[in-house]
């Protein structure tokens, strides 16, 4: 037996979320990216001292914790302040899903949940890569009705991540979740049978 690791991703509203919540269902060890984003931020983090230390202390909030609101105005407009951001929060990330990765017990099924894993070129460290597709129309009338989004919102969300052909080329297992939730809980149990069976060769 074996640890097998697992990336998992796929475009905002295709149902990535979904897919790790029936995946933990199924025994798998689920470490999502954005959950560890905000760990690595939290009041007294090392990391929430240099975020202050780059942006200043208009992005704390009264109680000294993160202000999200104000960190995305001060850095989304401006390409080199959140190339900075990221500097300072994505090795952090990783470092914190790695941690908990390594100490998976033997055997294990461990699936990271990272939402820009093809983006950050993540795809080498994991012995499985699944991407969750949908169809573009399918995912923004998701991302209106769960989201509160515009349409012209959700396309340019859309827009603003990687083209579907580069982050489906990606995947060793593509799960398309453009149907209904008894094709994708079918979809994600022949998926698992096949992960617990590659963590259980030696």
């Amino acid at each position: 037996m074996r640890t097998l690791h697992v990336g998992l991703t796929g475009g905002i509203g295709a149902g990535k979320s979904t897919v790790a919540r029936l995946l933990a269902g199924h025994g798998a060890i689920v470490l999502d990216a954005d959950l560890a984003a905000r760990a690595v931020v939290e009041p007294g983090t090392e990391g929430l001292a240099e975020v202050v230390g780059a942006f200043g202390p208009r992005v704390l909030r009264e109680d000294g914790s993160l202000d999200r609101a104000a960190l995305a105005s001060v850095v989304f407009s401006d390409e080199e302040r959140r190339k900075r951001l990221n500097a300072i929060v994505h090795p952090r990330v990783r470092a914190w899903m790695a941690e908990r990765a390594a100490a998976a017990p033997e055997g294990s099924v461990v699936v990271q949940d990272i939402p820009l894993l093809v983006e950050g070129g993540l795809t080498p460290l994991f012995d499985v890569v699944v991407v969750v597709d949908a169809d573009d129309d399918i995912r923004v009338g998701r991302l209106i009705r769960d989201r509160a989004m515009t349409e012209p919102e959700a396309r340019a969300r859309i827009a603003a991540q990687a083209p579907r052909e580069q982050r489906n080329a990606a995947a060793d297992r593509l799960i398309d979740n453009s149907g209904g939730t008894e094709e994708l809980n079918e979809a994600v149990a022949d998926l698992w049978h096949e992960l617990e069976g590659k963590s259980k060769q030696s």
